[in-house]
């Protein structure tokens, strides 16, 4: 579907644009944050695609209001978000949405740090290569073939040098706290996934790399892509033998609350170390107090401090770890602040910073 100059098309081009140049960035080894503008770049790239598909659908209606007037933001309509947008959207299937809104999370958490790191680029590279597949097949989809994006694309080249086992753990000894806390939030967000999801090739691409030592034609392509499913039965077994062969094994552990307290838990636990007069109103006042999680009904309810608190998904609630626990005690025990500090009237909207108190 070839589109006139006008507003959709505009918007479609720079949805391109941006998906593009998140490629460029990304496939440069030495480009500084890498990583984030990566996320940033494909969460505008998808925004401005589903809003070209609203304009040229439904019209210049795709904004937010309160009652009959539209929300506004200095002066300009807020346009719907990319959770709104998928919402209004609905047919994304299961996977592309759990991978898209993984993106979501991942780019709030990022807004403020830096995670150029080796480690979590190589943990997310199955979920950002799907992100980037999903898009262009969503772009076909809603605009036709004319859109397509990927005789556009090259494949970054790779070093083939393996890093040892030993040097692996050094880098993971050596992330920082806030990219522990990222990798520990992906993976509470994988082990969540039904095994469907997680498998499938819209939620995160898996790739082997063998070499290609013979071809029956020197005009042969160098790299080729074989989709899974044209495979039968007896081919996809042997493919799962060599995959046995190459790959670590990734062991999903279902016991993911092991450690993890309920709020009258934590509260027991305080009383036990001396503050006998805690209650769950005190507990209540200092998660808030210190932005441990969100509040209820929040439009991301993942997003905690990991290093005390993580959301539990099945039970919709959350739960709370050891480093909590003992940072409340230690608050007491070293005269940081009082249960009288933790009345309501006492400003408890001000959020105060972990860091200044421990």
């Amino acid at each position: 579907m070839g589109l006139r100059r006008g507003k959709t098309k505009t918007i479609l081009e720079s949805s391109i644009d941006s998906a593009l140049l998140a490629v460029e960035i990304y496939n440069k080894p030495r480009t500084v944050f890498r990583v984030e503008n990566y996320i940033t770049l494909m969460v505008m790239a998808w925004t401005r695609l589903f809003h070209a598909h609203f304009n040229n659908t439904i019209g210049d209606k795709y904004y937010y209001k309160s009652g009959k007037k539209y929300k506004l933001v200095d002066g300009e309509r807020k346009a719907w978000e990319l959770n709104e947008s998928i919402r209004k959207y609905g047919q994304l299937t299961e996977s592309e949405e759990k991978n898209l809104r993984l993106f979501i999370a991942l780019r709030n958490k990022i807004e403020h740090r830096h995670i150029e790191k080796e480690t979590l680029d190589t943990l997310i590279f199955g979920e950002c290569q799907a992100l980037l597949y999903n898009f262009e097949n969503t772009l076909v989809k809603l605009f036709g073939e004319d859109y397509a994006i990927n005789e556009n694309l090259a494949f970054s080249l790779q070093f083939s040098r393996f890093i040892t086992k030993e040097q692996r753990q050094a880098q993971k000894n050596m992330l920082s706290s806030e990219v522990q806390d990222l990798v520990a939030y992906i993976n509470k967000y994988r082990s969540e996934l039904s095994e469907d999801v997680f498998n499938s090739q819209e939620y995160s691409i898996k790739l082997i790399a063998i070499p290609k030592v013979a071809s029956a034609s020197r005009n042969d392509l160098s790299v080729e892509f074989i989709k899974w499913e044209s495979f039968n039965p007896e081919e996809q077994a042997e493919v799962q033998k060599v995959t046995a062969i190459v790959k670590d094994k990734i062991i999903r552990v279902e016991a993911v609350n092991a450690g993890r307290y309920k709020p009258s838990s934590v509260v027991k636990l305080v009383k036990e170390n001396g503050m006998a007069d805690f209650s769950i109103n005190h507990h209540t006042a200092l998660w808030q107090k210190f932005g441990v999680r969100p509040t209820n009904n929040a439009d991301d309810p993942f997003d905690t401090n990991t290093k005390f608190c993580y959301y539990d998904q099945a039970h919709n609630d959350y739960l709370y770890t050891n480093n909590w626990v003992s940072f409340i005690i230690q608050l007491f025990e070293l005269d940081k602040m009082r249960l009288e500090d933790l009345k309501t009237s006492n400003n408890i909207n001000v959020t105060l910073s972990v860091s200044d108190f421990e």
